[in-house]
């Protein structure tokens, strides 16, 4: 019997806007896929993101180049040689991932051997505004266990300070975007010290990040936009001290826990990200979270709606999905 395989275009209207140092987000658009074989079906979802040259057209049009492979019954380690790592490859490798699960009997979890995902801490993220304004977004959620900071290069010590003025007890990620340069990192270290940040995400541009290897920072570095896959570990491991694993950028689960395991064995820090998404984005993303010390999946939160058994959250701790939302029958 042959597969079905489906794939569109969804949009989620957020709550209010996803402001960082590369613009405003005040929707969040998305490619969902299904494949079907019988009377089961596994679903997935992917981001396309412009900072790596995706649009939810190039996305579809990905997908649709390997509608026959996909069909006609290619796995998730052909999968690997049909598409390059992205939100295309994420949505399908997911799907296939869900739809093993079911038509296995099982779940994603006992397949690779772990326990079914549970309750976490995930950061919640105060995005880029006033001091003032951050303070009291910072105010509201004080007893969450993590808070992410977004900044630009637009005094983000008085952002910094006024977010651990307003929530002293909270660990703290720090996230330009790559909005900083040398000079500002530098700069930046007492400050960064002082407000006891736990993790500096990605300060500079990838690709500008050389320097980094001869870098002492004060706080561990972690790299975003220069981390996608394992292949990527040679040259990162040499310049950050973390990486955030994203299903966006590894293109799935598959290198995703590939991923998560290679740099764990370098003995780098993780921290397991995602994109302004869906909970069918979070859920896959749960079972690389369960490796990692900092988990920033809080990008349903940020949606008025998101998909029917999605996940929850209370005081800063992840609720997972609905039974048989994905992974399981």
């Amino acid at each position: 019997m042959q597969r079905r395989l489906e794939a569109r275009h969804d949009r989620f209207t957020l709550k209010s806007p996803f402001r960082i140092s590369r613009g405003v987000k005040t929707e969040a658009d998305v490619v969902s896929v299904t494949i079907a074989h019988g009377a089961f079906s596994g679903r997935g979802e992917g981001v396309p993101y412009a900072r790596y040259g995706e649009s939810v057209e190039s996305a579809l049009a990905m997908i649709e180049s390997v509608r026959g492979a996909v069909e006609d019954g290619a796995d998730r380690a052909a999968l690997l040689t049909l598409l390059p790592p992205g939100a295309a490859r994420n949505a399908l490798d997911c799907a296939l991932w869900d739809l093993e699960a079911r038509l296995s009997g099982s779940s994603v979890a006992a397949m690779i051997g772990a326990p079914p995902p549970g309750r976490l801490p995930t950061a919640l993220t105060v995005v880029i505004d006033t001091p003032d304004a951050m303070a009291r977004a910072a105010a509201a959620i004080a007893d969450a266990p993590l808070i992410k900071v977004k900044v630009d290069a637009n005094d983000p010590a008085a952002q910094i300070l006024a977010v651990r003025a307003a929530a002293p007890d909270a660990a703290l990620i720090v996230d330009p975007n790559e909005s900083w340069d040398e000079a500002l990192t530098e700069k930046l270290q007492d400050v960064l010290l002082q407000c006891r940040v736990a993790l500096l995400e990605q300060p500079v541009p990838a690709g500008e990040d050389a320097w980094l290897e001869g870098f002492r920072s004060s706080v561990p570095i972690c790299a975003d936009e220069a981390i996608h896959v394992t292949d990527d570990l040679d040259v990162v491991a040499r310049r950050y001290q973390a990486v955030n694993v994203k299903l966006d950028k590894s293109g799935g689960l598959t290198e995703a826990l590939r991923l998560a395991d290679a740099a764990r064995a370098r003995g780098m820090q993780l921290m397991t990200g995602c994109m302004i998404c869906s909970s069918l984005s979070i859920a896959p993303a749960l079972h690389v979270a369960r490796l990692s010390g900092f988990a920033d999946l809080d990008g349903p939160l940020w949606l008025r709606e998101d998909r029917a058994g999605g996940v929850a959250e209370a005081h800063g701790m992840l609720v997972p999905p609905a039974p048989g939302f994905w992974g399981e029958e």
